[in-house]
């Protein structure tokens, strides 16, 4: 598997989770405090978009890593629950590490 499949999965586990943190906090404000409906509004459009791409890349990622349907629905998952795509990120870098190490072609001898 190529290092590439894997960096896209972590850049956009982050970036989603990022955006849902800010999109919670946003949320508190519109229904706590009544203010910033607008921002809560962008913020949510932002965080569906990179949940979408972030559903392709993962679904790229565990399908080239042949993952059970229950693995891969459980890190699709991930990305809705606030603070669980930091954890299930590391848990997935640390398993595809190594098959993308071993995709590393071998110098050629001459």
């Amino acid at each position: 598997m190529k290092k590439s499949v894997l960096t896209r999965y972590r850049v956009m586990a982050f970036a989603t989770a990022v955006m849902l943190l800010v999109l919670c906090t946003c949320m508190i404000f519109k229904y706590g405090f009544d203010k910033g409906a607008d921002l809560t509004f962008v913020v949510s459009q932002i965080h569906g978009v990179l949940f979408m791409i972030y559903l392709v890349f993962a679904f790229d990622l565990s399908s080239k890593a042949k993952w059970p349907f229950g693995k891969m629905l459980w890190v699709m998952v991930s990305g809705t629950i606030p603070l669980a795509a930091f954890f299930v990120e590391r848990k997935v870098r640390e398993e595809v590490e190594p098959l993308v190490l071993d995709a590393v072609p071998a110098p050629a001898e001459a």
